[in-house]
């Protein structure tokens, strides 16, 4: 009798955490895989799990990298890219997108093909351009492309400073040129804008959220560590991941770059050379589940 007791009472207790842990939106993440799980499609579907999202994906390249670098790339075709898009979402409705790794003026436009037929209005746009040796990953043809058919298709572009240079032709040594190129990319069409600042070199980061009514800027003090791969990829998941559950975008942003920062702080310090951050962060696994 009393196991029965204390197995009724467990299962209560579980059925009570099972409803906490349900899910809370669908995400379709558009990006490229990265083989050492620090980054990419990998690092989305970590965050997104971890803040409640229910993953769905279309695959834009493999990547055969580690901590120390990229080995090689492999593009998956513009129309398989497309297909993954519309076979997944006739099926399965996405609250909110999030593009990252879009490599070739072919892949965008079938991206941007696809958009307008699956018609999701809340778009979380990456604009994975530079390596982190400064080398540009993808042409200038393409980086036009986006401009002319991405940049007004999207809720909100989150390019880092490098990022930020390509799409506006701005040199970006400050807060002020921060807000400058922000604002020539509303001028280009974009409705929103989150310049993430971890270029500068200063003790204090700054991000800054930008759309034609408010500035909003986001202040963090720098954390020393190198173990800081996939933030960028982390971070707009984590913003669309918030986005689609019915949070505003600013808000997103700054839940976002407080799941990022604390994610970093815990860094596990896995790898050699430049490691992964911490997505499990934002779980607290409970007695139960021990």
């Amino acid at each position: 009798m009393r196991i029965g007791i204390s197995f009724q009472n467990v299962l209560t207790l579980f059925k009570k955490k099972l409803n906490n842990l349900r899910v809370k939106s669908k995400i379709l993440i558009i990006a490229g895989s990265d083989s050492s799980g620090g980054a990419g499609i990998q690092a989305d579907i970590k965050t997104a799990t971890c803040l409640g999202s229910y993953s769905m994906t279309a695959l834009t390249a493999v990547t055969i990298q580690n901590t120390w670098g990229v080995k090689s790339v492999v593009s998956i075709p513009a129309n398989e890219i497309y297909n993954q898009i519309i076979h997944t979402t006739k099926d399965i409705k996405p609250d909110a997108i999030k593009i990252g790794m879009l490599h070739s003026t072919q892949v965008i436009n079938k991206v941007y093909e696809s958009l307008n037929k699956i018609k999701i209005k809340k778009i979380i746009l990456d604009p994975v351009m530079i390596a982190k040796g400064g080398s540009k990953l993808i042409t200038d043809h393409a980086v036009e492309t986006i401009k002319k058919k991405l940049l007004n298709k999207v809720s909100l572009i989150t390019p880092n400073l490098p990022e930020a240079e390509v799409l506006t032709g701005a040199k970006i040594k400050n807060k002020d040129d921060m807000i400058f190129a922000a604002n020539k990319l509303i001028e280009l069409g974009a409705s929103n804008v989150l310049i993430k600042g971890g270029h500068l070199k200063s003790n204090k980061l700054y991000d800054i959220f930008v759309n034609k009514k408010e500035i909003k800027i986001f202040s963090n003090k720098r954390l020393n560590t190198r173990n800081t791969h996939g933030t960028g990829c982390t971070l707009s998941t984590a913003i669309t991941s918030f986005f689609s559950c019915g949070k505003t975008l600013k808000k997103s942003c700054e839940l976002g770059i407080k799941y990022v920062n604390l994610a970093i702080l815990t860094n596990p310090k896995i790898g050699k050379g430049y490691g992964p951050i911490n997505h499990l962060n934002s779980i607290d696994l409970k007695k139960i589940f021990k």
